[in-house]
């Protein structure tokens, strides 16, 4: 072999064993390198105590993942004041039994869920780079084949939390006002916007708080798919706060760069953290996690570590 040809072939062996070295460091490292990102929210009024937010998403879960369910355990010890699960919970047909787990030490604490498209459908080998095209995935019609009524009897029966699918609530804490509207798995095109104001108009009329007083209302917005039509209808519907999923935070990256592929419209620059979204003359700040699981088809993370969202609300500072 000539040198020149063994320089070629010392150069794609490199380029192998580096490729090689990363799909072993995305499959056994980093989807089990549990984080938790903490953001601070100055959005409550001056006198309010603040108020802590767990945020859960794209648990994905199968029953034999322990290590990210005592993760999901451990978070207990931030003593949440409200856990919002933005959906994709499941991720075998016996998922439920690891999500149960998982989730056991909230129970009792406040919570709100949405689900996803994969509590309803178990998952599929696909072709990965499908993402990568508009329109060729997601959409392939079939029964759902989970036992989604069994998951909603433990999040909103056992562990008391309000089921958020199209549907609005009102609730107190610590004193404060909180709106919370929902909507079922945009990507499926189950969300009914155009039910939406009517029914945040009937909340609004019918609701009871604790006093006459008036207080600053906080309005929050839920959904699994950060799609931009539900965000525009929140964002006008005067949310102050939107959390979603769905993204997983685009999984596989690039170092440095936004998320190559989002499964939805929103821009690849906002697939994942705490930003901004403006919609006409409003806006509302944006929480999407990247969640904490994957498909068992596809267990593969880099440079997008699995992560839960401990999200702070505080007063807003008084010169």
């Amino acid at each position: 072999m000539s040198s020149a040809g063994r320089v070629a072939a010392g150069a794609l062996g490199a380029t192998a064993a580096a490729g090689l070295a990363t799909l072993a460091w995305g499959v056994f490292v980093e989807r089990n390198r549990f984080t938790v990102r903490h953001e601070t929210l100055p959005v409550l009024e001056p006198d309010a105590r603040p108020i802590t937010i767990l945020h859960l998403s794209d648990l994905h879960m199968a029953p034999w993942q322990r290590a990210k369910q005592h993760f999901i355990r451990s978070l207990a010890v931030y003593e949440p004041d409200l856990v919002i699960d933005t959906g994709d919970n499941l991720g075998h047909a016996d998922g439920l039994v690891g999500v149960q787990r998982a989730l056991e030490p909230f129970a009792g604490a406040a919570g709100v869920f949405v689900h996803g498209s994969n509590d309803h459908f178990g998952p599929v080998l696909k072709n990965p780079f499908g993402y990568f095209f508009e329109g060729s995935h997601g959409r392939v019609k079939r029964e759902p084949d989970l036992d989604t009524d069994a998951l909603d009897a433990y999040l909103g029966g056992r562990l008391g939390w309000f089921d958020l699918n199209n549907a609005v609530r009102a609730i107190e804490l610590k004193g404060t006002r909180i709106e919370l509207m929902g909507t079922r798995d945009a990507h499926r095109g189950w969300d009914r916007l155009g039910e939406l104001p009517g029914a945040v108009e009937r909340m609004r009329e019918e609701v009871e708080w604790s006093t006459d007083e008036p207080r600053q209302v906080l309005t929050i917005g839920v959904t699994h798919a950060p799609y931009r039509r539900v965000l525009d209808a929140f964002t006008s519907q005067g949310a102050d706060l939107i959390f979603a999923g769905h993204t997983h935070g685009g999984q596989v990256r690039i170092p440095g760069r936004p998320a190559l592929v989002t499964n939805c419209d929103i821009p690849h620059a906002q697939a994942q953290g705490l930003s901004v979204w403006r919609a006409g003359a409003r806006s509302a700040f944006l929480e999407v996690s990247a969640g904490l699981g994957t498909s068992i088809y596809a267990p593969v993370r880099f440079a997008c570590p699995p992560e839960a969202i401990v999200l702070t609300l505080t007063p807003v500072a008084v010169d």
